[in-house]
């Protein structure tokens, strides 16, 4: 989207979460590479964590529902590939990640983490993309069954990417279909009822002049370079630091 036709609650949610991520990723790699005792794995950072990848994932669905409106409305033939291209490229990071933590961290290196996830979300999203409430009913069923097979663990891997755990699983970032394709559809669902048409269908106050609103809708438009780079950025720094204390 354009950037003067862009929602800027949008921009600016989502860059809240960008945000809340660098706040958990600061916290937790404190602990790995600093030494330090943080529980970042469970109470209320593990759902502080949750929270933050159930924004970005929601808005996920959201977007698309206003992008496809746009964009059906100036052509409406070949859209799929439009959607093929997009998530195969955003897929692609997410493999870069695996092999640069493959390298680097052998034992916990990501197989389907959160870029693997949306990649193949947008494209798998693509002919729900115009449901409302079979999005909804869907959504909460996806949900529902992700979190039943949370549950249990299997003997086998291959299916790590849906939902079914491997007994051991250690990576540091895991985000498979269930339940987590769940909340993209009702991300669909709620972007069609709030911005059907790809336009705005409630009335909110105009705060993109203010400074706060302004730097989150910042953030929330880099979202997926803030993401690739923060973290290298701030390994970065905990090696300068231990560095220095040596």
């Amino acid at each position: 989207m354009q950037k003067n036709l862009r929602f800027w609650e949008i921009d600016s949610l989502r860059g809240i979460a960008i945000m809340m991520m660098i706040v958990f990723h600061f916290l937790f790699d404190l602990a790995y590479f600093g030494g330090y005792s943080f529980n970042v794995s469970s109470g209320f950072w593990l759902y502080f964590a949750r929270a933050t990848a159930a924004i970005f994932i929601f808005l996920v669905g959201v977007s698309l529902t206003i992008s496809f409106s746009r964009v059906s409305k100036a052509r409406s033939k070949g859209l799929f590939p439009k959607y093929l291209k997009r998530g195969l490229g955003i897929f692609a990071c997410g493999m870069a990640i695996t092999l640069i933590t493959w390298i680097f961290f052998r034992q916990e290196f990501i197989i389907f983490g959160v870029l693997h996830f949306i990649g193949i979300s947008i494209i798998l999203a693509y002919p729900f993309i115009r449901w409302k409430y079979k999005n909804l009913a869907i959504g909460a069923i996806l949900i529902a069954a992700g979190l039943l097979l949370r549950n249990f663990t299997f003997n086998f891997q291959w299916l790590m990417w849906l939902g079914f755990v491997p007994k051991s699983l250690y990576t540091f970032d895991y985000f498979p279909l269930l339940p987590w394709f769940g909340v993209v559809m009702i991300g669909l669902f709620f972007g069609n009822m709030l911005y059907a048409n790809g336009r705005r269908q409630f009335r909110i106050f105009s705060l993109p002049e203010k400074h706060a609103a302004r730097f989150f809708s910042f953030l929330g438009r880099h979202s997926l370079l803030i993401y690739l780079v923060h973290q290298p950025l701030l390994i970065l720094v905990f090696y300068l630091a231990g560095m220095a204390r040596i």
